[in-house]
């Protein structure tokens, strides 16, 4: 069984819908039971979350302007690949329908002056329930007997909308009874990603990006072969190429270093994508919708002889927006129990910690959070820490936004001599100045700290340092 998920460019319009029913009609020449997830075509989610954010602060046109460019929007798909007529019809009957629930649904915000979560959830994932009975459909048109299933009947999750985590024994349960029926009798089921429901059958989402983790999900609880991302670009690459043009397609990476990558900024699967396909032992492949000849980058448990010959270094990564908080001082030393305060309080903040670092001496923790939790954690640590502040234990709790971790990548840098004095060399060379440093014991990943200013230098530095635009030649 194939799960083949499509991103938001993948069915951005009427050519990019007409490319995907080919791609699933090739899938299914390879294996007659393939799973379509979609996401909402692209454009759509921003818009109808701009439009339910103004509502909420008393701008009615916004939300009604968009009711009526999204229906044109996905209507002049349906007018030019969906040839019957009374299925385009009730096509345009389904878009009204829901477009107008969105509608009212913001008035509703509107009156109330508030955006909670929950609403928040059923407002975003309504471009998933327009574009999955729409590729349905153009499928359809296509040859291929396709039926558009709302995930909201299948994927169960917990209530923490906005963020929601799947309950992998209820959702098995449900799609091996709605799915597996379909599958065998030679349909293609198009599921909407990025959406779930609680028990109770409340909308909730998977965050932002969380249609790679739908299709890994559905993967996995149907106990699929492999889960193939179509995306805009022929793989993982080596760096982003807007930084380094001759960034090279990685053939194969490894569980570890892909979730290495996308943790650390890599737009091309989402970080939690990962984890249903190791529980598994999925094979995850990264494909081009519009180039798919190119064979992408395929994800694999263990390397292979081709992952293990690309070197010891993959690839390098960088992300922006960060703040780097440091607790110093000398009467740290010795004292219990700070760094336990330090990290209770950055929990209680509810902020994500990308790299911690702390100086043998005790003298100082350091660590890095986005930007935009900087100004809670600051403000809970310096309250936390009040007494210590007070007696000099801490002399100081600080923020410098100015940062950008960078991150060099790869499953055989463990065990290989050498490989930090290259990167700190190269760096060296462009007198790049390293604020800090973390690796981790498995070696999978050597991260560093620099200026926002210097960091398009260091990963084309580091690039070079390894050749990494000439990867992949001497296979």
């Amino acid at each position: 069984m194939l799960v083949l998920k499509f991103g938001g460019t993948s069915v951005g319009s009427a050519d990019a819908f007409s490319q995907v029913a080919h791609i699933v009609a090739q899938a299914r020449t390879r294996d007659p039971q393939v799973v379509v997830v979609t996401s909402a075509m692209s454009g759509v989610t921003n818009t109808l979350i701009a439009a339910a954010q103004a509502a909420a602060g008393g701008q009615e046109e916004g939300y009604r302007e968009a009711r009526v460019a999204l229906l044109v929007k996905h209507q002049v798909v349906a007018g030019q690949l969906v040839a019957d007529g009374v299925e385009r019809a009730a096509l345009g009957r389904l878009f009204d329908e829901r477009l107008r629930s969105f509608e009212r649904l913001c008035r509703s915000i509107a009156v109330l002056g508030e955006l909670t979560n929950r609403g928040l959830d059923v407002v975003s994932g309504l471009g998933e329930r327009l574009a999955a009975p729409l590729l349905a459909a153009v499928l359809r048109s296509q040859g291929v007997h396709a039926e558009a299933i709302d995930a909201t009947e299948v994927l169960v999750t917990d209530n923490s909308f906005g963020a929601a985590s799947p309950l992998l024994a209820e959702t098995r349960m449900h799609c091996q009874e709605r799915l597996r029926p379909l599958l065998e009798g030679g349909v293609v089921p198009v599921l909407t990603g990025f959406i779930g429901a609680t028990a109770q059958g409340i909308p909730t989402t998977l965050g932002r990006g969380g249609s790679d983790y739908s299709a890994a999900i559905f993967g996995a609880v149907l106990d699929a072969d492999e889960v193939q991302i179509w995306t805009d670009v022929n793989g993982v690459l080596t760096a982003d190429p807007r930084i380094v043009p001759e960034a090279r397609t990685l053939p194969e990476l490894s569980y570890s270093e892909a979730a290495e990558l996308s943790y650390f900024g890599a737009k091309v699967l989402h970080p939690k994508t990962i984890l249903p396909a190791i529980e598994r032992g999925i094979r995850l492949r990264v494909l081009n919708t519009f180039n798919p000849e190119h064979p992408g980058t395929c994800i694999v448990k263990e390397l292979t002889e081709t992952g293990r010959k690309l070197g010891a270094v993959k690839a390098i990564t960088a992300i922006k927006n960060l703040t780097l908080v440091n607790v110093a001082g000398k009467g740290m030393m010795g004292v219990p129990g700070i760094a336990a305060r330090t990290f209770a309080a950055v929990a209680r903040a509810g902020a994500n910690v990308l790299m911690i670092s702390q100086s043998s001496s005790e003298q100082s923790i350091t660590f890095v959070v986005p930007q935009s939790d900087a100004p809670t954690v600051l403000d809970d640590l310096r309250h936390d820490l009040a007494r210590e502040l007070a007696q000099h234990w801490v002399d100081a709790v600080t923020g410098r936004d100015d940062i950008v971790i960078v991150a060099v990548v790869g499953a055989e840098m463990a065990g290989t001599p050498g490989i930090a004095a290259r990167v700190f060399g190269a760096l060296g060379e462009a007198h790049v100045n390293v604020i800090a440093i973390a690796q981790g014991s498995s070696e999978v990943n050597i991260s560093l700290v620099v200026l926002v200013g210097d960091a398009d230098t260091a990963v084309r530095r580091i690039h070079a340092a390894f050749a990494l635009d000439k990867l992949g030649e001497n296979l």
